[in-house]
């Protein structure tokens, strides 16, 4: 039979390309679909990248269509693959490596790079892109000041300095700033090589019409490789309306040619909410109106020309960020009305306040990340009896990547379902199941359950196997419900914690010996460095958490180094306790009120290899100078000269946060108790990946100072399971050293090749 269906090559494998083709696909199948990606993975999040970066995420996590979907949609993935030219002649497409495609249509999906900066020393190791957008605001500026971060303004970068790898940069004043790693964040470019290459009209992107045709007949393209009505796009949902026009336009529906976007954009910067639409830096023919609280650390800003809304910016109170993106949108004309609104006062205040979602319009995208309009989302609630978030996010998409329109989203739910709606409707801990954490640790106590699979069985998860969300989670759960009797499954485990070190994108790994309190000895400095040299470890650094990193380990070589090194595991890899870090402490420091070293190497050899939601960390400071950062830290402990004072829930990641003081005691061992029963009391309520940062905030301080301070008799109860939990665990590089089994399966195997 002869094929009908006309080719599609879509080069690009990223965001922007493939939301084009699930358009297409929702409206035609005339068309045999080949994508080509330069990267070894399908399409994922670009968005979501920061949180794979901090650990919270897997590359798993932010995939959004993994290769069964283009199995499932017959389109024939080429990954690792790069375009070098299109041959419009013969309409065939040029691969690097020497293959040749034919299609009837291509769609340039090429996206961009990130812009380096064009100075001395710009290749050196350790000189790295990365793509953000902030409106640096004097008050945004001085909130991230007061969580630690510091600014050099108005300064301009001359070179990049260093020998074989980056060591600062130096400024045109002459002035130098040290540095271990260099990230340039000042923009993006298009990427075009293709298109240059091919022969394509360029400018600064790939010059095209208003139905995003190229100069080249039959080509097409989209996202941020793109130059229209001479504007560049870098963000998201310009390039899903773009993606809009050319699935209408190649599957022949009637549609209007893209005519531009209205850039807005939603972030948190550091804990801190920012928006901005439109315009948003003030010109001479604005007219500003503007609003700041710095007690409560917000501000507002709207900008008119002639009376019309152009432009706005808001921080740290986002709440208007739908109403005033649409007034943007539809340079809407300042009424009293509207002023009262936005500012809260006059007839704004009058009556009953209108939805921002009852008078958006319907083509307006709220997911911006994948392109779903209010009207997608309205309509997924009414034809398939939607009721919950997580429901929206399986239907539409919306939600999926980094959840920054989920209060939109549940604002439009409830808006359609009016009084059937329920705020708190209840989502599970992954689309495997509807059951929450709750539910599910009820479950495995009530009815026994004691395998993964055995509780996806039992309690009817819509997926036979799991995903990489839940797995990893009933696994944490089962083995802290039943910490003598739980056998833990491997499998259902990250890489990083089946193989008991931190894998590198070179294939290597990373061995992280554990070093009580930050402290070692001469004799052990000597062993990791005379280890170091007998497998080639390529680099050795010096941690955060004050211990030493052994970079570039081969595979085959981590029980060998385990043996050789004689010391326990560090747990770099695991969700566990990771480090304790001490000042010297009144050992030696003429300020030190307690013997912080001490106390540190005393909870970190007595917690050791204990497993919790998510990653553990812990500070122990002499004195209130705070040298060893207790205010970042899971668990801080500042000494006094009464005693100790414990804090908790901190965070110095990406959602910084400062810890709340928890408690005083004048005893070690009263600190110790309090300790252990914190973590327990973490352990048996905590979701899994969630903070102590996040956990303390929806616990709430008084209700764990009620669990762990107040109730002596609870408090007792905590530290006798999380004794009787400790009195399970063994130091794993010392099990897999003695077990050959273990060790020829998961070091010794050869995994063949897959062509």
């Amino acid at each position: 039979m002869i094929n009908s269906k006309k080719k599609l090559v879509v080069i690009g494998n990223g965001m922007a390309g493939i939301n084009t083709v699930e358009q297409i696909l929702k409206l035609t199948d005339k068309y045999e679909i080949t994508v080509l990606g330069s990267e070894p993975h399908p399409n994922y999040n670009r968005i979501m990248l920061s949180y794979v970066l901090e650990g919270s995420k897997t590359i798993d996590d932010i995939i959004l269509n993994d290769l069964q979907w283009y199995a499932d949609q017959g389109i024939t993935l080429y990954t690792g693959k790069m375009v070098k030219s299109i041959d419009g002649e013969h309409k065939k497409i040029l691969t690097e490596d020497g293959l040749e495609i034919d299609y009837d249509v291509a769609l340039v999906a090429t996206g961009s790079q990130s812009f380096i900066l064009p100075i001395p020393g710009k290749e050196l190791p350790g000189v790295i892109g990365f793509r953000d957008i902030a409106d640096c605001s004097a008050m945004l500026k001085a909130e991230l000041e007061r969580q630690g971060i510091k600014f050099a303004m108005q300064m301009q970068t001359a070179e990049v300095y260093g020998q074989d790898r980056v060591q600062g940069l130096r400024f045109s004043d002459g002035s130098e700033l040290e540095a271990d790693l260099v990230v340039m964040a000042v923009g993006i470019k298009p990427n075009i090589q293709v298109a240059k290459e091919s022969g394509m009209e360029t400018n600064r992107g790939i010059v095209v019409d208003d139905f995003m045709r190229t100069s080249m007949p039959d080509v097409y393209a989209v996202g941020e490789c793109v130059e229209h009505r001479g504007i560049c796009y870098g963000l998201v949902a310009p390039l899903f309306e773009q993606g809009s026009v050319i699935a209408k336009h190649l599957a022949g529906v009637d549609t209007e040619g893209y005519a531009g976007s209205v850039v807005s954009t939603k972030l948190k910067i550091s804990g801190v909410d920012v928006f901005s639409a439109g315009e948003f830096i003030t010109q001479p023919e604005h007219t500003a109106i503007v609003a700041k609280d710095e007690w409560k650390r917000t501000y507002k800003k709207v900008l008119l020309r002639d009376n019309k809304i152009v432009g706005t910016v808001l921080f740290g109170d986002v709440s208007e960020s739908a109403s005033l993106q649409k007034y943007v949108r539809q340079q809407t004309e300042m009424t009293d009305e509207i002023y009262g609104q936005i500012m809260g006062t006059g007839c704004g205040n009058h009556g009953a306040k209108t939805s921002s979602v009852e008078t958006m319009a319907d083509d307006e995208i709220v997911c911006g990340c994948n392109g779903v309009t209010k009207k997608a989302i309205v309509e997924a609630i009414n034809e398939n009896g939607l009721t919950t978030v997580d429901e929206i996010k399986a239907c539409t998409g919306a939600t999926r990547s980094c959840g920054g329109c989920k209060p939109v989203v549940e604002q439009i739910l409830q808006y359609v379902l009016g009084d059937s709606f329920k705020t708190s409707a209840k989502q599970g801990i992954c689309g495997c199941t509807t059951l929450s954490r709750d539910e599910i640790v009820e479950a495995i106590k009530t009815k026994g359950l004691t395998t993964t699979r055995e509780v996806m069985n039992v309690l009817g998860w819509h997926n036979d196997e799991g995903c990489s969300k839940c797995r990893p989670a009933l696994n944490y759960y089962l083995g802290m419900i039943n910490p003598d009797t739980y056998e833990n499954e491997g499998d259902s485990r990250f890489v990083n914690e089946r193989l008991h070190a931190n894998i590198q994108k070179d294939g290597t790994f990373t061995v992280v010996p554990r070093m009580y309190g930050g402290v070692t000895t001469p004799e052990d400095l000597k062993k990791i460095a005379d280890v170091s040299l007998k497998y080639n470890v390529k680099v050795v650094k010096v941690t955060g958490g004050q211990r030493l990193d052994l970079i570039g380990v081969r595979k085959e070589d981590l029980p060998k180094v385990w043996e050789e090194l004689d010391m326990p595991s560090g747990y770099a890899y695991a969700k566990s306790l990771r480090t304790v870090k001490t000042c010297v402490g009144s050992q030696f420091c003429r300020f030190g009120t307690q013997d912080s070293m001490g106390m540190g190497e005393v909870l970190e050899r007595k917690f050791e290899r204990l497993d919790f939601p998510a990653k553990f960390k812990l500070a122990v400071n002499g004195c209130p100078r705070n040298c060893a950062e207790s205010c970042t830290k899971d668990i801080g402990i500042v000494g006094n000269d009464g005693g100790w004072e414990i804090f908790i829930g901190g965070n110095g990641g990406i959602k910084a946060r400062l810890a709340d003081s928890l408690c005083k005691v004048k005893t070690d061992a009263e600190l110790i108790d309090i300790v252990g029963a914190v973590m327990q009391f973490y352990r048996e309520t905590g979701q899994y990946l969630e903070r102590t940062s996040e956990w303390v905030e929806r616990i709430g301080l008084e209700e764990i100072q009620k669990a762990v301070v107040n109730d002596t008799a609870n408090r007792q109860a905590l530290v006798e399971r999380v004794e009787f939990a400790l009195q399970q665990v063994e130091d794993p590089w010392k099990k897999i050293i003695h077990d050959e089994d273990t060790r020829k399966n998961l070091f010794e195997a050869v995994t063949p090749s897959i062509v």
